[in-house]
């Protein structure tokens, strides 16, 4: 019995360590969404929208915010109970 106990395989992370980095690559993917557009047309003509808001301060956020929870989701460990 204790030879099959010793043969299992660990599984190297929890489910809510998943479940985190799943949120942090839809972050990270949300913030490179809103980062896309605000180009010209015409190469010879300025847009201003590109300085806007949502790409200068919430798109750069998201995708901050998504690597964070990435390394959270590496290091959080579940106090588990043997």
């Amino acid at each position: 019995m204790k030879q099959k106990k010793d043969n299992q395989k660990k599984i190297l992370f929890s489910k809510i360590n998943y479940l985190l980095l799943l949120v942090s690559i839809f972050s990270i993917f949300i913030g490179f969404s809103l980062m896309t557009g605000g180009g010209s047309d015409n190469p010879n003509e300025f847009n201003p929208e590109i300085f806007n808001f949502r790409r200068i301060r919430l798109a750069p956020s998201f995708v901050i915010s998504g690597f964070i929870i990435a390394i959270l989701s590496i290091i959080y460990k579940k106090n588990a109970k043997n």
